[in-house]
């Protein structure tokens, strides 16, 4: 089982050409020849597509772009890391193999990302000079969301497949807006061709181990991810919130005080006042 679940991974990585591709049923998957059906992804996903002038933005600036590069080689970096952990923790023979090579890639990829964004910095004649340098989308993989000590592969395999087609469907938007940087663009060539084949053998290795509820631990993945999504954001909005609270009660309501307390110090006598002795009080009472 495993020997035919290996060389039809590896004949579905060979079918790969760059262009992205997505699992859409593992139908059949003791077949020897038809155990994944992948189809060609074209563009990134839904939303990917509605911020693509955000992304942009972003891209379209140098120092957010070496910010970004930065921020996803630290992310591809720490996910290699918990991937690995994985493969130790794993007791399946083959998803252990899988776990290697899918950590080995995204160690990989985190070395491509911070290499690439060094070079840039090097290459720099100008300081900075950028307003806003930070970045307002989400980039990664999300393995935040999940823990890998005690997680069933299921769970496991179920996040990784919905975190790999969401990094895919991402890095093909951000391919197409490096055009104009070519060492970048073919990073993300090379990435986007990882990305998929990690997105097609999680999905493939669920239906194997498990074949009748594999549908449902993708669904409850996707919504994971969403819920994770909506706490952030609330706390992105409260933390927005706080901040215009501190600045309207900072500059609206305590001015007016301020006005008030120097007004009513004017009033008052300079230096020291002079107060009733009161000869019941001992020479030794701070009263």
């Amino acid at each position: 089982m495993e020997a035919t679940a290996s060389s039809a991974i590896t004949r579905a990585a060979k079918r790969l050409d760059g262009r992205g591709w997505r699992v859409e049923d593992p139908v059949g998957f003791n077949a020897s020849e038809d155990m994944l059906i992948a189809m060609p992804l074209v563009r990134g996903a839904r939303v990917d597509r509605l911020l693509r002038p955000v992304h942009r933005w972003v891209w379209g600036d140098f120092d957010r772009r070496v910010r970004k590069l930065l921020a996803f080689a630290e992310v591809e970096g720490d996910g290699g890391r918990d991937i690995l952990r994985a493969a130790e923790v794993t007791s399946d023979p083959l998803l252990r193999r899988l776990y290697l090579a899918h950590a080995i890639d995204e160690l990989h990829h985190g070395v491509l990302f911070r290499e690439r964004g060094a070079e840039l910095l090097r290459a720099r004649t100008e300081p900075a000079s950028t307003l806003f340098n930070g970045n307002p989308l989400p980039g990664g993989h999300g393995l935040d969301d999940v823990s890998i000590e005690g997680e069933a592969d299921t769970r496991l395999l179920a996040f990784l497949h919905v975190a790999e087609k969401a990094a895919a469907g991402r890095f093909a938007v951000y391919r197409e807006l490096v055009a104009d940087d070519p060492p970048t663009r073919a990073i993300f060539d090379e990435i986007l061709h990882d990305e998929v084949f990690h997105m097609n053998y999680t999905y493939t290795q669920l239906a194997r181990i498990s074949p009748r509820t594999y549908r449902r631990q993708v669904w409850l993945a996707r919504a994971s991810r969403v819920w994770h999504r909506v706490l952030r954001l609330a706390a992105a909005l409260g933390a927005l919130m706080g901040a215009g609270f501190l600045t309207l009660l900072y500059f609206v309501l305590l001015p007016p005080f301020a006005w008030l307390a120097r007004r009513a110090a004017k009033r008052e006598p300079a230096g020291w006042a002079p107060i009733s002795a009161r000869a019941e009080a001992p020479p030794t009472s701070q009263y």
